[in-house]
Parts: structure tokens; C-alpha cells; sequence
């Protein structure tokens, strides 16, 4: 049986700012349908390593592509056009403070379809709202009203506005409680499920990557030192992946998880 082309292929990355390099020949290839998880040490460019892909960060070298098209050097109208398969969730949810819940997520509609009316977007953004698990009067709040947690699911809603192929998640649990972070990933996942979803997730908690993650991507010395499953993972030698995975933490996220399955 061939081999399916993956959703995101990254070759040669190179990213810098100044002096300092932060990636330096690094690959990813990121398989359709799966949830990959990208953790790494701080500064080892996780979230710079997102933005390339979703050309907010211009490398310096090397070749990204992305649902079947290369994205480097593209002209804006292609790239607009992948553009609106995909769905962002940016750190912290970066909502629109002087708007709305509703009206943020409606944001990336009225930019690639400023032909729906007022009507269609207010549906749209109901069930969108209602598909990230909150309430229906959670819509008219603006940021400064909601919790964390609910921040967080606005910023979810608003990244499956377009009915994305591909998420990209930055950090999704970070800060929340422990319940909160589990009804995350349990969202998380069952969205994964029922909408076919491919997901880029980074995080740093432990907890996430053994409860969703397909695979996990480890980030050091400038590229990508080791993908696959935990398990896979375990069996390396490097030193900052025995360290993680192998630490106190690690040790009571895994058997955290092993008594759940």
C-alpha cells in the first residue's frame, strides 16, 4: 500500500534572529489524522517552529509544506486559499479584548468569506461556541468576563471557524487546573475524533502527551532529535529525553496513565 503524502512537511528549517540560530536543519512530517505533540526545552523554538509553518515567521532556508502545497515564497492569494483549511489556537487564546466571544470567532470568516451575512455568522459562531463546550451566554461576554478555562475554549471555538483539516494548538492547558486540563484534552481529543482533525499541539505538560498525543516530536540541539510514541521515546539515550520523560513528573504522568487504560 503507498505511503500517504503527510499533512505538514518540513525539510532544511532554518531560523534565526541575529546571531542566534534557533533551528538549524530541522525535518517534521506530521501525519494525517494523528495528534502530535511538540515539547523541547524553553528557547528550543516550539512556537517559532509553528509559526513557520503558518507563515507568520519567514525562515531563513528550507522547505515547508503544508496540505499539498509548499508554502515558501507563495503567492498570497494560494496561500490564502490553504490558509482556510486550517484553524489556530494561539497561547493564552489571543482574543480580540474589545470584542465579543461571538464576534471573535467570526473573525476569521469575515476575513475569507465577507459575503456571509450577519445572520450566517451569528449561527456559525453559536455552534461553534457550542462545539468548544461552552455556554450559550458565554457568546456576549467579552474576554475580561471569562475564566481561563473558558478563555481557552473561546480561542478553540474560533480556531475551528473555518472548519479546519488541521489544528494548530499552542500551549492549550497551560495554566489551567488539573480537572480543567484533563476536560481539555478529553475535548481535545473527541474533536479529533468526530471531525477527522490532524493536530500540531505544543505543550510542556506531561499529562496531555500521554492522554492524546499520537506521537511526540522531541525538539533539541536546533532540530528534531526523536519522534514516535512515548514508549519509542523511552528508549532513546539523549540525555534531555531521559531527563523529561524519566523525571518525577514523567514518572507520575505515566503511571497516572497506565492506571486509566
Amino acid at each position: 500500500m503507498a505511503e500517504i503524502d503527510p499533512v505538514i512537511s518540513v525539510r532544511g528549517l532554518r531560523n534565526a534572529f541575529g546571531d542566534q540560530v534557533i533551528h538549524d536543519n530541522l525535518d517534521l512530517d506530521v501525519r494525517a489524522g494523528e495528534i502530535l505533540g511538540v515539547v523541547g526545552g524553553s528557547g528550543t523554538g516550539k512556537s517559532v517552529l509553528m509559526r513557520s509553518i503558518i507563515g507568520l515567521q519567514e525562515p531563513e532556508a528550507g522547505e515547508i509544506t503544508v496540505l499539498g502545497t509548499s508554502m515558501r515564497g507563495k503567492e498570497e492569494d494560494e496561500a490564502f486559499e490553504v490558509r482556510k483549511r486550517w484553524g489556530v489556537m494561539f497561547q493564552g487564546g489571543a482574543l480580540f479584548s474589545t470584542l465579543t466571544v461571538a464576534e471573535n470567532v467570526q473573525v476569521p470568516l469575515r476575513e475569507f468569506y465577507p459575503q456571509f451575512d450577519r445572520e450566517l455568522l451569528e449561527e456559525i459562531a453559536r455552534y461553534k461556541i457550542q462545539l468548544s463546550g461552552l455556554p450559550p451566554e458565554a457568546a456576549h461576554k467579552y474576554p475580561s468576563e471569562l475564566s481561563g478555562g473558558m478563555k481557552k475554549r473561546a480561542g478553540l471555538a474560533r480556531s475551528l471557524a473555518m472548519d479546519p483539516e488541521l489544528l494548530f494548538l499552542d500551549e492549550p492547558t497551560a495554566g489551567l487546573d488539573p480537572i480543567g486540563a484533563s476536560k481539555f484534552d478529553e475535548l481535545t481529543r473527541s474533536l479529533q475524533d468526530t471531525l477527522g482533525l490532524t493536530v500540531f499541539l505544543i505543550t510542556h505538560d506531561l499529562d496531555t502527551l500521554y492522554a492524546i498525543c499520537d506521537r511526540v516530536a522531541v525538539i533539541a540541539d536546533k532540530r528534531v532529535i526523536a519522534i514516535g510514541k512515548i514508549d519509542e521515546l523511552l528508549s532513546t539515550d539523549h540525555p534531555w529525553i531521559h531527563e523529561y520523560f524519566s523525571g518525577p513528573r514523567g514518572r507520575a504522568a505515566r503511571l497516572g496513565h497506565e492506571r486509566q487504560i
